[in-house]
């Protein structure tokens, strides 16, 4: 590989069913496959669920809501069947132009995917952003389960809780798995009941790939996660990180990103007294990336003031955040 060449997770296709090199094999008899759109309200555990699900950590995960921005996808190969997930951003009432474009996004989501898995929060009962979400659903022909996340999370009398679930599901015979994303409890059942509802299909990805986006973007993603876990409500979704460059040598990676926010308080906060902060993000986003690729890492973080960008077509553009087709 080249100085300053970036090496993708996943492959472009073409016609010949080649991806860098590798064939697609041909899918054996009685195979399934098909994409799962993950759908839910912001901070139900969708990136969670997604990581388990196909067994490495793709998506940014945080206890800041609306958490994801990009149609993520995730893919878990079985000797039955493929499964590629959608994880798309938490349905909300939007309050700027990115928040509208990710809402389309995800209900554009819904419409183009083979099943549809509606994840709840399992450790409250059912509110109106979870009926919002029925009234989008109910009006489309794609098979929809309903997964009550969470489960470890709810009291004792948790029956209560999804006595307030089934009453959506129900009236629609959508059917029902209960799980715990974080513990890995009843992922084995969803799973087959995924399956369940796929029709035979080829392998629409080599069978080793976990995911179809490149390397580049998960990185940049890594970096925002950090940004979030460290400073919670003072920065929340202001930021866009940029990857500059990523230069790969014999015994290290060079990485340099840009982090932008949109005033200059936010940019204070980031780099914090004496460049505290952006060393801290800095080095905790640097391990995780160092897990990504399996060798040594040096990111150089800059931070940027782009004033509204979330309110600018042209910024989100930049940044990667545009309306699906």
């Amino acid at each position: 590989m080249k100085d300053g060449e970036i090496l993708d997770l996943v492959p472009n296709h073409d016609s010949t069913g080649m991806s860098e090199g590798l064939m697609i094999p041909q899918a054996p008899t009685g195979f399934k496959s098909g994409f799962v759109g993950i759908i839910g309200r912001p901070n139900v555990g969708k990136s969670t669920l997604m990581n388990q699900l196909v067994g490495e950590k793709i998506a940014i995960t945080s206890p800041v809501a609306q958490t994801t921005r990009n149609r993520l996808q995730g893919i878990l190969t079985t000797p039955e069947a493929q499964l590629i997930f959608v994880d798309t951003p938490g349905i909300h009432k939007p309050h700027h132009q990115l928040g509208k474009v990710l809402v389309q996004n995800a209900q554009i989501a819904i419409e183009s995917v083979d099943v549809v898995l509606f994840v709840v929060d399992g450790s409250v009962k059912a509110g109106g952003g979870d009926r919002y979400i029925v009234d989008l659903l109910a009006r489309i022909q794609t098979p929809v389960i309903l997964g009550i996340n969470k489960s470890d999370l709810q009291p004792p009398q948790g029956e209560s809780l999804d006595a307030t679930y089934h009453q959506l599901a129900v009236p629609h015979n959508w059917s029902i798995a209960k799980f715990s994303a974080t513990k890995g409890d009843g992922l084995n059942l969803l799973q087959q009941l995924l399956i369940d509802r796929l029709e035979l299909g080829p392998y629409y990805y080599p069978p080793d790939l976990v995911t179809d986006q490149p390397e580049r973007f998960i990185m940049g993603e890594l970096i925002r996660e950090q940004i979030l876990l460290l400073t919670r409500e003072e920065v929340p979704h202001s930021v866009a990180v940029t990857i500059d460059a990523v230069e790969e040598e014999e015994k290290i990676t060079r990485i340099l990103a840009t982090i932008n926010v949109e005033r200059d308080s936010q940019k204070g906060i980031l780099i914090g007294k004496n460049g505290s902060m952006l060393k801290t993000i800095g080095s905790a986003a640097r391990q995780q990336i160092q897990k990504l690729i399996a060798g040594k890492v040096y990111l150089e973080l800059f931070v940027k003031v782009q004033p509204k960008w979330r309110q600018s077509r042209l910024r989100l553009a930049e940044f990667g955040y545009q309306l699906e087709e």
